[in-house]
């Protein structure tokens, strides 16, 4: 244990004193912050897209067409299609499209509507368009039949589902959005520790092998002592750096995030959308006189936060935070000790880093289908399902599919079981991983294959 505990302080003391390990965990966080609050304040700063509409059908739609915070109409510029077009090109500021009703356009036949742009149109500006130009034809055909948008408004339900947890003691409410982008967050963390650190290992097990360190550090220690140690020392720099970005995660959202609230919160209240016939401040859509009253109040309680406050606590409420930090963390290590007894492996069989390639593949392989099957099957299907349960008990892909689940709530029993199969899997992992690399770090200028690798597990000695 003395030599594996030195072999632990040499990995981690020249990754930590290392410049680029100490910018990358101390700007990383706030560059994240940083290009998250610019590109909203971009977005924000942009506005809606402004679009002329030039309507030769004779049911003066723009009239009817309600501005909104995506889309601004404006009518364009009067006479033929081709005059409105050449003024469309010239506008300033720019347009973003020219929206053209022709003269045989009918309520009754919607087809004929064109979308010209310089460029192609987007997707989500496309949408945004058609649903405007829906939700006016809705209104001039409701019109032509004596029915009232109100009258309509009223008849359709709009439920608001509360999510209560009865696994806790007395309920409590469970914010689906919440638990969702925990589920994800906490995945990606997984994953990307996992392949990066682990890609580490395997590149230093490479480099010393090439340059023949190897054989000096062989003469003083076993060669399971120098994988461990390795192995553990990345993972000592891997629990720092992460410790690290959780202390500033924490403190930029308990001090940076409240100050940029409180200072956007005027432009918030007094933004309005302009109009210029039907308001967009009143929709037609709204709630009538006959609706209950109290339906708002309670619905603006649930959904938003309190004005002027903001607490990181008050939006986790309801999440088992005991099980899914201590969940996460063994998972999270357990899966890196996992896979970096295979990548060790990889680098002390190759000699450089074009033949780990082929090695490489099928390793990653359970490591990423964990994460792309976890998604479709616990996040968005049954994270308490068959198909789930026995991803998280899989060693291969629990890691992943384990802290994707902890949001949700597991059962303490299945915890257990895959936190025991895990260590399992690594244990039984690190013997053929350890077979390998007592061969493999003194193998040099041979192309290896896998059935040599099959080979070296059971050479004596």
């Amino acid at each position: 244990m003395d030599k594996i505990w030195l072999i632990i302080q040499r990995e981690y003391l020249t990754r930590v004193r290392k410049k680029s390990f100490l910018v990358i965990s101390l700007l990383a966080p706030l560059l994240m912050v940083g290009s998250g609050i610019a590109i909203g304040k971009l977005n924000s700063a942009s506005g809606p897209d402004t679009v002329a509409v030039h309507d030769e059908s004779g049911l003066n739609l723009l009239g009817q067409l309600q501005d909104n915070e995506d889309v601004h109409f404006v009518p364009a510029a009067a006479g033929s299609l081709a005059t409105a077009q050449a003024a469309f090109e010239k506008a300033k500021p720019k347009q973003a499209a020219l929206l053209n009703f022709p003269a045989g356009f009918a309520l009754d036949s919607t087809k004929g509507i064109q979308v010209l742009s310089k460029g192609n149109v987007s997707l989500n500006r496309q949408n945004n368009i058609r649903k405007a130009v829906n939700k006016a034809v809705s209104e001039l055909k409701m019109a032509r039949s004596g029915l009232k948008q109100e009258t309509i408004s009223n008849l359709q339900a709009r439920v608001e589902l509360t999510a209560i947890n009865l696994d806790e003691l007395g309920g409590k409410r469970n914010d689906v959005g919440v638990t969702t982008a925990m589920a994800y967050i906490l995945s990606i963390l997984v994953y990307m520790f996992i392949f990066i650190y682990g890609v580490q290992v395997m590149r230093g097990v490479s480099e010393e092998k090439s340059s023949r360190i190897m054989e000096v550090m062989i003469s003083s220690v076993k060669p399971f002592q120098l994988m461990m140690g390795k192995i553990l020392g990345i993972a000592g720099v891997v629990l720092t750096q992460f410790g690290l970005w959780m202390a500033l995660s924490w403190s930029i959202s308990t001090v940076v995030v409240p100050m940029l609230l409180k200072s956007d919160k005027p432009s918030i209240s007094t933004a309005a959308p302009s109009g210029h016939g039907v308001t967009s401040t009143a929709p037609a859509s709204a709630p009538s006189a006959q609706a209950p009253a109290a339906a708002a109040p309670a619905t603006a309680e649930a959904v938003a936060p309190r004005p002027g406050q903001f607490s990181l606590w008050s939006v986790l409420e309801g999440l088992p935070i005991g099980s899914i930090i201590g969940g996460f963390l063994f998972f999270f290590l357990g899966g890196y000790l996992l896979y970096s007894a295979l990548f060790a492996a990889i680098g002390s069989a190759v000699d450089d880093q074009t033949d780990a390639q082929q090695f490489m593949f099928p390793v990653t392989v359970p490591l990423i289908l964990s994460y792309v099957v976890s998604i479709n099957v616990i996040i968005n299907g049954d994270p308490n399902g068959p198909l789930a349960f026995w991803l998280s008990m899989i060693p291969f892909t629990s890691p992943i599919a384990m802290v994707m689940r902890l949001p949700f709530g597991v059962p303490g029993w299945q915890l257990l079981l895959s936190g025991a199969l895990l260590i399992a899997g690594f244990v039984g992992v690190t013997w053929v991983a350890a077979r390998i690399y007592r061969v493999g770090i003194l193998m040099y200028g041979k192309k290896v294959s896998y059935k040599e690798l099959s080979k070296w597990m059971f050479y004596k000695g």
